[in-house]
């Protein structure tokens, strides 16, 4: 059976396409009773009170908390229901003519009663307790009498207020709608409507036309969504992008402008808008999560740019076109004119609740396509959802802003902590680039005062102080970040500011900074710690920040490195000791440099890397009395590596000499005592 709704009626069914307040559910059917209840429905809905476009009655499904229950129980009265429904439709004062579609769902006939919004409004219907005519409403989900509840005021003056885009364009011709592109949208909504042969019943059951003199016009409706350029009859129906400079001028970056139909429009710019936001994901050390951020969260910035489309103004006299405002540090969404009558600031705070009063939106019948189309959600949803995007994503509150006139409104979502401090970089580099070295160096200085908890920021301006020769601004960086920065970010701001304190000799604040922090030190702050250890000739701490960081060193070819010379420095030490007890700690910390460094071979890394690993190799084999033609060939093929590195040629030469003078009672720390640290020199 051919559908005759604009809808799919299992997304009807599912709540994907339409509020839950705008359907209800009937298990079955009784017209003293279920007839009763859906001719007040079928009214409540004509009347429209809040601009939603009516609503939907569907009988023969059961309801269970709000969701209809499936498989459907189905209707087997239905041409007796469709009668009744009908005649006393006729009835109301005036009469309503609601459109009736049976429909076959999970094998078993239901029907679905579509009341929309009336061109005739206010109507009336019996309640049959009292056999008064009254004007039925919907408040939320319920059907009330207005009179009784004190909205009988507000459904009267709402008679004269025909929402603009319901409204008939009488300068277009029907001939202004393309075909192709309403055919296109109910097959994207998955109405069987679109096999309707005839175009101009499409147009009238969508209700995109309407008849003016014995001929049809399109809607606003109709133009905005389905003719080939919206802006011939509306000027402001476009989207403007702008990206603007993070310099002093704050000149135009670029600027992409959008036009077409209304849901194309939204999905280019969202598309584009997408392809600016970058994104930085971390794995969890020692958990399998991988947590991050984006610049702006998708849902924020759909749900902002959407509501934007949504209720702005689109009469003539409204020329601006919806604008985004992209700055190093914020995006503002700006439409016009400001909210309707009724909406008021603190209406735009979170968790703030609705108005008293059902306030109308501007444009029902823009909101009742982008829903169906998937682009927009139930009404008053937006900004909970925005709230909660930026909440989860770490970024700072949106903002929501109208003038006193009501001519604009804007929303502003500021960019993500973190990626405004990455923006300030990539302008600094820009700006080093062209030789505005102290433009540079104000770009990322007032970045850094905005956001004193960033990280990236922190560690950028320490660097920058030190270049300067100004220490002790870069140490007040640092105790800035560690009272405002998040505690795990900590760790890596102070290995950039270990590293200033021991380009200045400063090493015993550098020493007692590492001890300190040696316990909160993520996997790759520890890597870094260690490096920065070994600077400082502190094995041992090294040694801590190197199994701090766990599974993070088996993968990072210098790390493994370092932490084997690390324990080959440890294999010294405890090798002068002479006694039983260290001799097994030698024993055992060659045992597991030897393993590390034939990792290290084995791993992906550059020829040079590669070299060391081998030279340190072999020296490590020396030590364990390895037979002398494994010691002989891991310097081999250090040499073939590097064939420039004298030292390896020397150490082959002295290893030589080694076996020859056993007897001579060379010792080991004697031949190795020069580089008696173990390393072969920070940055190898």
């Amino acid at each position: 059976m051919s559908s005759i709704l604009s809808i799919n009626v299992d997304d009807l069914l599912r709540g994907r396409s339409i509020e839950s307040a705008r359907v209800e559910f009937k298990a079955g059917w009784n017209p003293e009773t279920t007839g009763v209840q859906v001719l007040k429905t079928i009214c409540a809905f004509a009347n429209d009170l809040q601009s939603l476009n009516g609503g939907y009655v569907v009988i023969g499904v059961a309801e269970s908390e709000g969701r209809a229950v499936r498989p459907v129980a189905g209707l087997t009265e239905i041409d007796a229901a469709q009668r009744w429904i009908r005649g006393r439709c006729n009835t109301m004062r005036p009469g309503y003519a609601p459109i009736l579609s049976p429909e076959v769902l999970d094998g078993r006939d239901v029907l679905v009663v579509w009341a929309p919004a009336s061109d005739d409004s206010p109507h009336r219907a019996p309640d049959l307790r009292d056999g008064r005519w009254k004007y039925w409403v919907r408040i939320g989900s319920e059907t009330v009498d207005a009179e009784a509840n004190g909205r009988l005021e507000a459904l009267l003056e709402q008679k004269t207020q025909v929402p603009w885009d319901h409204r008939a364009a009488h300068r277009a011709r029907i001939e202004d709608l393309r075909e192709g592109k309403v055919r296109e949208h109910l097959h994207d909504v998955r109405s069987a409507l679109r096999d309707e042969p005839d175009a101009v019943t499409i147009y009238r059951r969508m209700r995109i036309t309407a008849p003016v003199n014995e001929h049809e016009v399109p809607r606003n409706i109709g133009l905005l969504f389905f003719s080939d350029d919206p802006e011939q009859w509306f000027p402001g129906a476009r989207i403007a992008v702008v990206q603007f400079a993070a310099d002093r001028a704050g000149e135009v970056q670029s600027q992409r402008v959008f036009r077409g139909t209304l849901a194309a429009q939204i999905r280019d710019c969202l598309r584009y808008l997408e392809g600016l936001s970058q994104t930085h994901l971390k794995k969890e050390r020692d958990r399998s999560q991988v947590h991050g951020w984006v610049s702006y969260p998708v849902p924020a910035l759909r749900e902002a740019l959407v509501n934007a489309v949504y209720h702005r103004g689109y009469r003539s006299d409204v020329m601006e076109p919806t604008k985004v405002c992209l700055y190093p540090d914020r995006m503002e969404i700006i439409s016009y004119p400001g909210p309707v009558a009724g909406i008021e600031p603190h209406h735009f705070e979170a968790g703030a609740s609705d108005p008293p009063a059902p306030v109308p939106a501007r444009n029902p019948r823009v909101g009742e396509f982008l829903k169906q189309l998937g682009l927009a959600e139930e009404w008053r949803t937006g900004l909970p959802r925005i709230y909660r995007a930026m909440a989860e994503n770490g970024s700072p509150a949106p903002r929501f802003e109208f003038d006193t006139d009501r001519t604009w409104f804007r929303v502003t979502l500021p960019a993500h902590p973190e990626y405004a401090a990455v923006s300030a970089l990539q302008d600094a580099a820009y700006l080093r680039a062209v030789g505005g070295l102290d433009d540079a160096f104000r770009r990322v200085r007032d970045s850094w005062k905005a956001n004193q908890a960033s990280a990236v920021l922190a560690t950028e301006m320490i660097r920058l102080y030190a270049e300067r020769d100004a220490p002790d601004k870069a140490e007040e960086v640092f105790t800035r970040f560690r009272d405002a920065g998040p505690k795990a970010a900590i760790p890596n701001v102070a290995n950039t500011w270990i590293e200033v304190l021991l380009d200045h000799d400063r090493n015993d604040d550098a020493r007692r900074l590492l001890d300190e922090l040696a316990v909160s030190a993520s996997a790759q702050d520890a890597i870094d710690a260690a490096i920065l250890a070994r600077r400082l000739r502190e094995p041992r701490i090294a040694h801590r920040y190197f199994q701090q960081a766990g599974d993070a060193v088996q993968t990072d070819s210098r790390a493994l490195h370092e932490f084997a010379q690390t324990k080959m420095w440890l294999a010294q030490e405890a090798g002068r000791k002479q006694r039983r007890g260290w001799r097994e700690v030698d024993r055992r910390l060659l045992v597991e440099a030897r393993g590390l460094l034939e990792r290290v071979i084995q791993m992906d890394a550059s020829p040079a890397r590669h070299a060391w690993a081998w030279r340190d190799l072999a020296r490590t084999l020396s030590w364990q009395r390895a037979p002398a033609g494994e010691v002989e060939a891991a310097f081999e093929s250090a040499i073939r590596l590097l064939p420039n590195e004298s030292r390896f040629a020397e150490e082959l030469e002295q290893f030589h000499e080694r076996q020859r003078g056993r007897n001579h009672g060379r010792s080991r720390g004697r031949l190795y005592g020069a580089r008696g640290n173990g390393g072969n020199g920070r940055g190898r």
